[in-house]
């Protein structure tokens, strides 16, 4: 449903509202704006400016978000992003807010898992991350183990929830982590948050890369293991990516994608456990991160995480 400025009525229209207030050029229009479905941690809106053009996506940060991303890196990438021409053009950036105003990409829709069987479509998203990851590093550097390390602490200090198996898998974790360092790790830039909805896709299966909070340099190998995850590609998909990647599948390379398959689980279960306590969202944080913490246990018993310890 679409409104007009000030007939707001819940939180999150309100919410949006006072930032409609903060952004150069907008004062004194008609404006109308509707939501945008899809966010987990933040509110998301569609944007009509009157006399301006084109339609504008509004990104409202959600209470406790400020504890995983930092904003201005994240408006570095978004910039970024959309200079080496993979992502929506930014207009704006409410700095002490945190909310970035994105061109809204009309003709395009956010992708489903189901996308993913299409194998032009899968090209065309590992060449827009390709692309990303050989522009100029950002001003972050967050590796996923600094980001995993992270909500641990993040975890302790909220008093949230540990699995009982805990102490196994930091022991996985650790013995990753070890075998990673000592191989050497070459960081660039990378989305790291590779879920179904941060592709958009228009009907020439063109690929538009979203959501740049949790970018970083970082290793590209982690940047694939996680599409793979959340994607739930077959090896065989998997080996095709790899070569569309980085031009071949060494063993090595698919060794590391193994091992950071896992690491990604790990971190984004405890990202949700984090969640749990401090988002006001109506999401269930806790299954989802019980779901992902099962899957890097998973892959973790597999014999084949001993020989991906011993390829790296």
């Amino acid at each position: 449903m679409k409104r007009q400025l000030g007939q707001g009525v819940t939180d999150q229209e309100r919410a949006l509202e006072a930032v409609i207030g903060h952004i150069p050029g907008w004062q004194g229009r008609e404006i109308r704006y509707q939501p945008v479905s899809g966010g987990i941690s933040n509110t998301n809106w569609r944007v009509t400016v009157d006399g301006m053009a084109p339609e504008y996506f509004v990104k409202v940060p959600g209470r406790g978000t400020e504890m995983f991303v930092n904003r201005a890196a994240a408006h570095d990438a978004s910039v970024k992003a959309a200079d080496c021409g993979v992502s929506a053009r930014v207009f704006h950036f409410v700095e002490e807010l945190g909310v970035e105003v994105f061109e809204f990409l009309d003709g395009y829709r956010a992708s489903s898992n189901g996308d993913f069987l299409d194998p032009g479509i899968r090209r065309n998203a590992a060449r827009a991350l390709r692309r990303f990851s050989t522009q100029e590093p950002l001003k972050l550097t967050k590796t996923i183990f600094e980001q995993t390390e992270e909500h641990l602490e993040q975890i302790r200090e909220l008093g949230g929830y540990t699995p009982p198996d805990k102490p196994w898998v930091d022991r996985q974790y650790q013995a990753a982590k070890g075998a990673l360092v000592a191989a050497g790790i070459d960081v660039a830039p990378c989305l790291n948050d590779n879920l179904a909805g941060n592709f958009m896709l228009n009907a020439a299966g063109d690929v538009i890369l979203v959501d740049f909070e949790y970018a970083s340099n970082n290793d590209p190998h982690y940047e694939l293991a996680l599409w793979f995850g959340e994607m739930f590609f077959t090896p065989d998909v998997e080996h095709e990516m790899v070569e569309e990647y980085f031009g071949e599948a060494r063993a090595e390379t698919l060794a590391r994608v193994y091992l950071y398959k896992a690491l990604a689980d790990v971190k984004w279960s405890n990202w949700a456990w984090v969640q749990r306590q401090v988002s006001q969202l109506d999401f269930d944080f806790h299954k989802y991160g019980a779901w992902k913490h099962m899957r890097a246990r998973q892959v973790m018993q597999d014999p084949r995480w001993e020989e991906a310890l011993r390829a790296v």
